[in-house]
């Protein structure tokens, strides 16, 4: 019987702080195809409300407001989004071998499609895509960057699929 205190726990959302949270919503609509469930709207510095105090407990006393807007994929998986309007604008400087949040991944079975939607859209292709087992299984994978400076990864199958040793065996 598996430890009922150590179940694995279910991914609820990843927060992305943009430059433009509008531009950001528009990119993430029309090329991901997430759907807004909280349009963006502003959140200020004050400790009357939940959220405001919340805010405070989080990001301290040293900001106004910001902005956020609420985003879904088709699983529920959710996307937050923040734009700060005192914070860097510039792409964040890729460096995945320092401690910190690397890259998310999304799935899709034409990953070209998508990839080709999100280089047409401002993003950036940062590989060729490759394939996992060649000739052996079809998983494919490729990074890829909004137009934000994000890094995001695109696979065909899903996570547990591509790791699993026993898929698409003979």
């Amino acid at each position: 019987m598996r430890n009922t205190e150590n179940y694995p726990r279910s991914f609820s959302h990843i927060g992305i702080t943009v430059p433009d949270i509008h531009k950001a919503v528009s990119f993430y609509e029309k090329v991901m195809g997430w759907y807004v469930i909280m349009k963006p709207s502003k959140v200020y510095k004050e400790s009357d409300t939940a959220i405001g105090q919340m805010c405070i407990d989080v990001f301290g006393e040293a900001w106004e407001y910001f902005e956020i807007a609420h985003m879904s994929t088709s699983d529920g998986i959710g996307i937050e989004l923040f734009s700060f309007p005192h914070g860097i604008k510039e792409k964040p400087e890729f460096n995945p071998f320092n401690t910190g949040l690397f890259h998310f991944c999304v799935q899709d079975p034409d990953i070209k499609n998508l990839t080709n939607k999100i280089v047409e859209n401002g993003g950036k292709q940062r590989m060729p895509i490759r394939e996992y087992y060649p000739n052996e299984k079809p998983y494919k994978m490729v990074y890829v960057e909004d137009p934000f400076g994000i890094v995001f990864e695109i696979y065909t199958h899903s996570y547990e699929l591509t790791y699993s040793s026993g898929a698409y065996q003979d």
